[in-house]
């Protein structure tokens, strides 16, 4: 098989991502400034991705024939706004941009569903609902900002040479020992935000887990050569974080959003995953319906 190099291998989905590549027969080397990469790895690089230097020094040391770039700040407001624009954008910018210089076959960068600004405090309502890539962004935070800039930064490299390059859309990324009851990202515990709808009501009840997360971006990053340059595509469930149909509790959520939701009965998600069906024949495996472990 390849040699996959991952950026930010000790996160929530890089560690799956590890695990995933490494059971498919890859090769991969991990990045990451703390440490936590999964054994898998064939081999890992403590390095500071946001120094130029550095970047160009991982991928031409590894050679590698992919990237799949996760590393970033990965929770809004967890640093100050400025360390988080500068150092996520550098982040995109010095591995793409090193990954192109160096003859890196493809990459895929990962974005965030934050990018079209649900959860403005000044009032937010979806054009229209599912939510799919043309969904137009409206970035309010740093965050969602230099997720749209990095979205941004790899369709300028796409235009620049030979290298294939694409965006991801990771909604809420759950790991198994989430399931088991450990705190997600947000502090709450998967249960907490399905028996309190207003916690999960913010984000649309968006959510995948990392398992299936990172299958998407191996079925990505194979698919590459075939696909237009620069594409972004959602990774979601095929249900909602909800126990209620959308249609209920959307309306709840965002006020005004009644009319646009009367399409999400059953357990459909208020994100569509069409794109990546189509043109990548992906289907996420797991839903919370099957990997909660709920107790008495």
């Amino acid at each position: 098989m390849s040699r996959v190099l991952v950026t930010g291998s000790a996160g929530r989905l890089g560690r799956s991502v590890v695990t995933t590549l490494a059971a498919a027969g890859h090769e991969v080397i991990g990045v990451d400034r703390a440490p936590g990469t999964p054994g898998e790895a064939a081999a890992v690089l403590p390095a500071d991705l946001t120094d130029t230097g550095e970047a160009f020094e991982a991928i031409a040391r590894f050679r590698p024939e992919s990237v799949i770039h996760l590393a970033a700040i990965a929770t809004p407001f967890s640093f100050p706004e400025s360390v988080i624009y500068r150092v996520n954008t550098q982040l995109a910018f010095n591995v793409c941009q090193a990954s192109v210089a160096l003859g890196v076959s493809g990459v895929v960068v990962a974005s965030s569903p934050t990018v079209i600004g649900y959860g403005a405090p000044g009032g937010w309502a979806p054009s229209y609902l599912p939510i799919d890539e043309e969904h137009p962004v409206r970035p309010w935070n740093a965050y969602n900002l230099s997720k749209v800039a990095a979205e941004q930064t790899m369709k300028a490299f796409a235009l620049a040479g030979t290298t294939r390059l694409a965006a991801v859309r990771p909604c809420f990324v759950i790991p198994p020992e989430e399931w088991a009851g450990a705190p997600t990202q947000s502090g709450h515990t998967v249960r907490e935000r399905l028996d309190r709808p207003e916690i999960g009501g913010v984000s649309l009840f968006n959510y995948i887990d990392a398992r299936d997360a990172s299958e998407m971006i191996a079925v990505l990053t194979q698919a590459l050569p075939e696909l237009p340059n620069g594409e972004v595509f959602f990774a979601g469930a095929a249900d909602a974080l909800a126990r209620k149909p959308l249609t209920d509790l959307i309306p709840q959520a965002v006020p005004g959003a009644e009319a646009l939701a009367t399409g999400l009965t059953g357990t459909t998600p208020a994100f569509s995953i069409t794109k990546a069906e189509r043109l990548l024949g992906w289907q996420p495996k797991r839903s919370w319906r099957t990997e909660l472990k709920e107790t008495e």
